[in-house]
């Protein structure tokens, strides 16, 4: 898929800046030609040598380089890509972006490039929160860069953990792959539509609450429905990022995928995600968590009785962006996974949670809606509610992504 490809990758300075090493390696080994812009923090990080090893190129650093810019090299480096990929991007880097600046080549050629921009942000959780941080990313996002994550997990800075990771090597790879793919089947690529210019944010899959470095909590949820909503909403033109619980089934195309584990990684970065214009909170989160979960695997002690685990309630993440004050987005559609009375249940969830539609459904094992393929949906708003016939759950987000889309527009 990679085979002619041209890649220019362009280098900022941070400590995850190691991982462009194993990225650079993965796109050669599939064909691509890469390219690779430093800046001067990034060198302090890893060598050019090394970058140059690996990519075959001459690697680019110098704005006033005479050789290169003799014929305009940054200008020539900007145009002759196919995609330009950003990684890590940093606090500083994105703030350039923004607003136009271009003190350096990387800067220069981002602001001077027509091709495609993707943006692989890295950064302390903190840097990432902040309100000039955010206002950026929702700038470069309208202006038509497309981000992969960031992860959340633990940090450099020691006892630091939050939404602020380099995406993995292969996860930027796999987004790489996806960008070609839509440009090579332009059915799943989002073309102007309904929701063009909007931003979404979709939750999908289980959470995973630890009771121990070898056991969990967690539910059957495949995150089969939330991905394929995720893909239908980006189809229609708005720009998805996917906060997405422990799966094992790919990635969407041309949406923005932010991997999480437990509730409360999956709050931090739904909340990161915003502001927003669509939420819809597909993932079945884990209403309990252990209250501390044991740091060594817990061992039988021979007396039969197993232990006992205190528990605590989890975050409630759709409450949370239905009643958000400040970042509340437009439409907020939420799930409600039931075994019984799923109507009733569905119109308390509604008034309680702060959303404007709920999607309700019965997952009784009888119906198979956990880890399959189909779904029955009610569709419950504050004054309606339409019962869907048996779909497959791509059908059922084509239908729920054209609602939106629908409701949007009035």
């Amino acid at each position: 898929m990679l085979q002619t490809k041209r890649i220019l990758l362009i280098v900022g300075g941070g400590i995850a800046a190691y991982k462009v090493l194993e990225l650079i390696r993965r796109l050669k080994e599939r064909g691509a030609s890469v390219r690779a812009v430093m800046t001067r923090s990034a060198k302090e990080f890893v060598t050019p040598l090394t970058v140059g090893a690996l990519t075959g190129e001459k690697v680019h650093d110098d704005l006033f380089d005479l050789t290169a810019e003799a014929d305009i090299g940054h200008i020539r480096l900007s145009r002759e890509a196919d995609l330009v990929v950003v990684a890590p991007a940093t606090a500083d880097l994105m703030a350039k972006m923004a607003h136009g600046l271009c003190d350096d080549l990387a800067t220069n050629i981002l602001l001077a490039t027509d091709k495609p921009v993707l943006v692989c942000p890295a950064m302390n959780p903190r840097m990432w929160a902040h309100p000039a941080t955010r206002r950026n990313a929702e700038t470069l996002r309208r202006d038509g860069v497309r981000f992969l994550g960031p992860n959340v997990g633990a940090m450099a800075e020691r006892g630091e953990s939050g939404p602020g990771r380099l995406a993995e090597p292969m996860e930027i790879l796999a987004a790489i792959e996806a960008h070609f793919a839509r440009l090579d089947d332009p059915l799943s690529a989002p073309l102007a539509g309904p929701l063009s210019g909007k931003t979404a944010l979709v939750t999908s899959g289980p959470t995973h609450e630890p009771i121990d470095p070898v056991r969990y909590i967690a539910n059957r949820s495949s995150g089969k429905q939330g991905h394929a909503i995720a893909a239908a909403l980006a189809r229609l033109g708005a720009n998805v990022t996917l906060v997405s619980g422990p799966v094992t089934i790919p990635d969407p195309a041309g949406v923005t995928v932010v991997r999480v584990e437990t509730a409360r990684e999956m709050l931090a970065a739904s909340l990161a995600a915003l502001p927003a214009d669509i939420a819809v909170m597909a993932a079945a989160v884990a209403d309990w968590r252990t209250a501390d979960a044991a740091d060594a695997k817990m061992k039988k002690d021979g007396s039969g009785r197993p232990p006992a685990l205190a528990l605590t309630e989890n975050p409630d993440i759709l409450a949370t962006i239905g009643h958000h004050p400040d970042l509340r987005p437009t439409l907020v559609v939420g799930f409600a996974a039931e075994t019984g009375n799923v109507a009733g249940y569905a119109r308390d969830k509604l008034a309680r949670k702060g959303a404007d539609l709920i999607c309700a459904n019965d997952v009784s094992p009888e119906h198979g809606v956990f880890g399959g393929d189909a779904n029955t949906l009610h569709l419950v708003g504050p004054d309606s509610m339409e019962t869907w016939p048996t779909l497959s759950k791509v059908e059922v987000a084509e239908r729920l992504a054209g609602v939106i889309a629908a409701r949007l527009g009035e």
